[in-house]
Order: C-alpha cells, then structure tokens, then sequence
C-alpha cells in the first residue's frame, strides 16, 4: 500500500499544554483527595482507585425537510461520570462473571459554572453512591468465587499505568452563522424534496465541540478536547412492491469550515436522487453466494464489524463471548498480504478528517497506534486498563460515552494490504471469478449503511453488513445491474479466508459504534475487496402500498 504504511505510524503533534491547572481541574482533584482519603479511612473494603470524569459538550443543530426548517437547537451541557474499584487490582469489582455487565457510574448532570460548592455537592453524592453499590458487587463476587468454577483467563483486572498530566485549553464554542446555514439546509433539502420518487427528504448539520476533564487518584490530571460537525443528507422513497428504500450521505468533519462546497452538496444531492430514483425500478436480489467486490467504504464497514469487534479485548475474558480469536496471537486469521492497524493519533488520511481520532483514551492513557494484524498474523487486541493473559498493560484503547463503563473499542482502523492492483484489474479478476466459479454473475457493493454482528457464546457467531447499493455483474459484458433488498451475511472465520486481492485505491468511512460502552466516534480506512464468495440474503420488507394520492404540487416551481 503506497503512502499508508508511514503515515499510520506518525504520531499526531501534540498541542502545547497550558501550565496553568483549570479551575474545574482544582476542583475535582480537591474532592477527589477529600473523599478518597476518608473512604480509605473508614470504608470496609476501602477504594483504592477513584475517577472522575466530566464531559462537557457545547454543541448546535439545524435541520430541515422540503424546503423548510424543523429544528434549530443548542446544547451545552456537563456529564460526571465516577468510577471506584474495591478490592485490588487483582480482584476488584469490576470482575465479569458468566457475562454479567456491570454499571456503576450514572451521566450526572453538573453545574456548567465552574463553582465549587455545587461541582462538590455532585462529587460526594456521586462518589458515595458509587461506592457502595462498589462494595455490593465486591462481595458478590467473593461469594461467588467460592462456588464458581474460575474462568479461562484469571489475569487481574486493573492495569498498571503510569499517571499522566496534560493540560490543553478548552476548545471555543463552536462558531456557526446559524441564519446562513439555515438558508442552505432549507435550499438543500427542497432541491432533494422536489426529485422525483422522494417520500421525504432530510438535511441536517450538527457542530459540536467536546472536551474531557479527567482526575484519577494515580496522580493524572488531563484536559483535552475536539470537534465534530457532521452535514447529513437523505432521502426515503418506496418501491411497488412496498420496500423502504433510504439514501443518505454525511460528510464528517473537525470543524464547520471544512465542510464540503455549495457544489459538491448539489453534485451529492444529483446522485442520491438519480440513486433513488433508479433503485425503486431495481429488481429484487435474490439469495446468493458467489464472488464480489466490496469497494473501499464497504470493505472499512466489512473489517469493523467483523474483525474490529472481535479483537476488542474484554471480549477474550469473558465467558459468555465467542472468543473468536482469544487464542490465536501468532496465528494466521487474515491472508498473508493483509495487515491491520488502528491509531487513534491520526487527524486526516489523504485530506479527510478521522472520527476515531483523540489523544488520550477514557482511562488517561495516552494514545499510540496498534498493529493487530501483521501480514495476516493476530500479534495482540485492543486492550483498556483490563488485562488479558500475556497483555498486562492498556495500549490506549479504553473508551466510552457519558453514562457507561468503559471497555476496549475501536479508534481509527487501517487496513493496509501487500497484494494491491488498480480497480480496473480488480474487476478483470472478478470477471475470471465469476467464470472459473460457473456463476452465472458476480456483486459489486458500492455503498453500504452499516452493519451488526454478534459476538454472543450464546448466539450465532455471524455477521450482517447492510448494503444500499448492489450490483449484478455479468461476465459476458452486459452493462452492471442495479439490485434492492440484499444483505450480506456471514460468519468471520470463513469470510477472511476467501479474500483473493484488493485494489490500490483507500477509501474513508467515518461513523459512530455502538456497544457496551455507548456510542463512540469512529473510523476505517480500506481499499476495495475482491472476495471469493459472499453470500447475500433478502432484506426484511414492508407490505405497505406506497401513498394512493399524488404529492402536492411544487409551489416553488414558475
């Protein structure tokens, strides 16, 4: 892979860290010694780790449909989260048991004045209610150890890790000329509305600005913070015979000013309508395994939620999950000419900015890039500050949103490849695909949605990638057909094994994971995919008729 290799390993600079300690920063670490101090004193069993972490969101949405705006609003907000352990390191309370999930901390809302009366009146409540459900699980556990068979991986369950200090100011509030992006969203949304075959059309802009405050009884002290601003257009229609079909395209950004042009938002808004139009006259797809090319954004959204999930470490300790891949450090599970990277200190790739870019992880640990898979080889997981056997120590990847526990999740993932040829060789090889298999086509997934998988012991170990845009390929040169209603499903193991080749060509998909710990800002970068066999299945459909009656007529038209 040209170029991707020695950009993944360039550590983001860093901004300068202010000297000065910020007010709520003083605040929070005096009631953290307070209460620490007296719950060692007097508490049975006492803490003997405590966390506080507040995030502060200051953010604006607009949004509009047909023309018109249906929602202007702001937020600004602080979010406390606490975390205590009792016990040690070795057994405390946050031991999972047969897959128990345990939730300790609660989002409450503070004060976004920097007062410390009322900023500590929140703390001590919040530190005492979590400290005794703390002590309610600690004992459970102690019981049920004694008459619990002990599970695989007895490793301890708090990390050591060095205290870290990082002091940078607060980001502004974000900046948005609310009347002039209005104007837009309601020019936006009625050039969609207006396109034939449109049920409803949406355009939305949310800017935000996030920064998170966090003090451990360890000694770190961290203050870091960045933005988001996401444009997000979709339109919905309905086929015949009753199928929803929905397209959408966001662009993801750092900031307001890196949005895209009043030219690339109309050239967006040409091809979702002229998609949507041509999708509701689609035939149905039919189930099918056979080869297929993934492009770029669907291979990123393919590796995330079949690999990605399944190398997340807490996933490898606990007894209820499939452990897919638990015992396979130094194993082959990818083809050898495939390697995967995340690095949550990569800002942009190739111009574009990164959602899964941050600069510590939720436990204050710093972040640094991780290969996981190394020509084909699993060489370690995506570790929090809870160990797994051999892996002692966090590599950063500890995270959460407001209200949940943290476990290990994705950051910026780089898939990176050594069997690389351009897209037009690519297809060439799917077309040989198509022909050495007897298949009567191939599929071309263009776009996708997203996707799910489950990791469950108790469930099927499988996945399903959503996709929009699907294509018949045919080996004897007739033009690509456009197909509604298939899903690609699938099991890991027999997936990754029949990757042939990918194309030369990287493509971003940035979007938002939702798991155990919430929903959290990520990324993917991957080059297209020519794959064996895939199989595809029916989407689930609606039975409803589309509407009886015409639309209005368009009042802006002459």
């Amino acid at each position: 892979m040209k170029g991707l290799a020695a950009l993944a390993l360039l550590l983001v600079a860093a901004q300068r860290p202010h000297a000065r300690e910020p007010a709520l920063v003083s605040i929070l670490a005096q009631e953290l010694e307070r209460n620490f101090r007296i719950l060692r004193e007097k508490g049975d069993p006492p803490p003997y780790f405590i966390a506080y972490q507040i995030t502060e969101r200051h953010g604006a949405t607009l949004s509009a449909s047909f023309g018109a705006l249906k929602s202007a609003d702001e937020q600004h907000a602080r979010w406390l989260d606490v975390t205590v352990r009792v016990g040690s390191p070795k057994l405390d309370n946050y031991r999972r048991i047969q897959g128990e999930r345990v939730q300790f901390t609660a989002a409450v809302p503070i004060p976004l004045e920097d007062h410390p009366a009322a900023i500590k009146q929140r703390l001590w409540r919040e530190t005492d209610r979590t400290y005794r459900l703390a002590v309610e699980r600690f004992i459970k556990i102690r019981t049920q150890r004694e008459v619990k068979v002990a599970s695989e991986d007895d490793s301890d369950d708090f990390s050591h890790e060095e205290p870290a200090v990082y002091l940078e100011a607060p980001p502004p509030p974000p900046s948005l000329d609310n009347a002039a992006w209005a104007a837009r969203l309601r020019r936006w949304s009625a050039e969609l509305g207006r396109r034939p075959g449109v049920l409803t059309s949406h355009v939305s802009l949310g800017v935000q600005r996030e920064t998170r405050y966090i003090v451990n009884t360890e000694g770190s002290r961290l203050v870091h913070g960045r933005g988001f601003a996401r444009l997000w257009l979709g339109v919905r229609g309905k086929a015949t015979d009753g199928m929803d079909l929905s397209l959408d395209e966001s662009f993801d950004v750092e900031d307001v000013s890196r949005l895209p042009s009043e030219q690339e938002v109309l050239r967006t808004i040409d091809r979702l309508a002229g998609d949507l139009a041509a999708l509701l006259k689609a035939p149905l797809a039919e189930p099918f395994a056979g080869p297929a090319i993934l492009s770029g954004r669907a291979a990123a959204v393919f590796f995330h939620e079949i690999l990605g999930h399944r190398i997340e470490g807490h996933r490898q300790k606990d007894e209820s999950e499939g452990q897919t891949f638990a015992r396979s450090i130094g194993r082959q599970i990818l083809p050898p000419f495939l390697s995967v990277l995340f690095d949550p200190t990569q800002r942009r790739f190739q111009g574009k900015d990164l959602n899964g870019f941050y600069l510590y992880d939720d436990e204050a640990v710093k972040a640094r890039p991780v290969t996981v898979v190394e020509n084909g080889i699993l060489k370690t997981f995506l570790l929090s500050r809870s160990p797994l056997r051999d892996f002692p120590r966090s590599n950063g990847h500890g995270r959460r949103a407001p209200g949940f526990e943290i476990v290990s999740r994705q950051s910026n993932m780089f898939v990176q490849s050594s069997r690389s040829v351009s897209e037009t060789r690519l297809r060439e090889m799917l077309l040989e695909e198509i022909r050495r298999q007897g298949k009567p086509y191939g599929l071309y997934f263009r776009e996708v949605t997203g996707g799910l998988t489950q990791t469950a012991r108790a469930g099927i170990q499988a996945f399903k990638v959503i996709p929009v845009l699907v294509y018949r390929v045919w080996p004897d040169g007739r033009p690509d057909e456009l197909l509604r209603g298939a899903d690609i499903v699938g099991t890991p193991l027999a997936a990754f094994g029949r990757i042939l080749a990918t194309s030369d060509r990287y493509e971003v998909f940035n979007g938002y994971c939702g798991a155990e710990s919430g929903s959290i800002p990520v990324a993917a970068v991957a080059p297209a995919l020519l794959i064996a066999e895939i199989e595809v299945q029916k989407a689930e459909k609606s039975l409803d008729r589309p509407p009886f009656l015409p639309p209005p007529p368009d009042e802006q038209k002459p």
